[in-house]
């Protein structure tokens, strides 16, 4: 089954808890937040405010992508703050089974995530551990980037290495995904597709883009 992660980064914060029960009337799986601190990427974004603003208003799952250069310092926040899911970048954390098992410990979903410029084979010995292994498809920091066309091949790279190990998560991709990139991501082994600008800013509206972009996947 495919699932759409509509990602806020792209919504009208002035409509934001609008925009997301929108997403969730029209079939999304969960709620991707992005939380970037200037550092890791060159942007910043949303704290455990808006997850605690939106824990209320949606049953959707809330996924908190951890964008930053020391993840540790914010997972208690933002679990308390109701999120459901903490995915943190290896390039940012030194002993991943530190932060896996604190998150567990949260009592939350485990999520893994590589840059487009680091190797797959760096999320190999974590995917029986975690619930989702995120393959960036853009360089992270900014919505609105084209998929970046090497982005199938390591797609099938992943799932490769999820069926070697019997591994039982998700494959999500995240960046530049539309109609056209969604089917070449879900023909390479994804399962999860996070979208930002795709959902939030589609002239048709969020229901209307959610829909367009199952249609002819499953």
């Amino acid at each position: 089954m495919i699932r759409i992660a509509p990602s806020i980064l792209a919504a009208d914060f002035a409509r934001l808890g609008e925009q997301v029960r929108e997403a969730e009337a029209g079939g999304a799986d969960r709620i991707h937040v992005d939380v970037m601190d200037g550092h890791f990427v060159p942007n910043l974004s949303m704290g455990p405010a808006i997850v605690q603003s939106l824990r209320p208003i949606t049953r959707l799952p809330l996924e908190v992508h951890l964008m930053v250069s020391e993840p540790a310092k914010y997972l208690e926040a933002f679990a308390k703050a109701g999120a459901d899911s903490l995915q943190f970048h290896l390039e940012a954390e030194p002993n991943p089974q530190l932060l896996i098992d604190k998150i567990r410990s949260l009592g939350k979903k485990v999520g893994l995530v590589i840059n487009p410029d680091k190797p797959i084979a760096w999320f190999e010995p974590w995917l029986a551990k975690i619930d989702v292994a995120l393959c960036m498809t853009v360089f992270p920091g900014f919505g609105g980037q084209a998929f970046l066309p090497e982005s199938p091949g390591r797609i099938r790279e992943l799932r490769a290495a999820i069926e070697r190990t019997k591994a039982n998560c998700d494959l999500e991709v995240d960046g530049g995904i539309d109609s056209k990139t969604a089917r070449d991501a879900i023909a390479a082994g994804a399962n999860v597709l996070v979208v930002g600008t795709g959902v939030y800013r589609n002239k048709q509206g969020i229901a209307a883009a959610i829909a367009e972009l199952l249609s002819g996947l499953e």
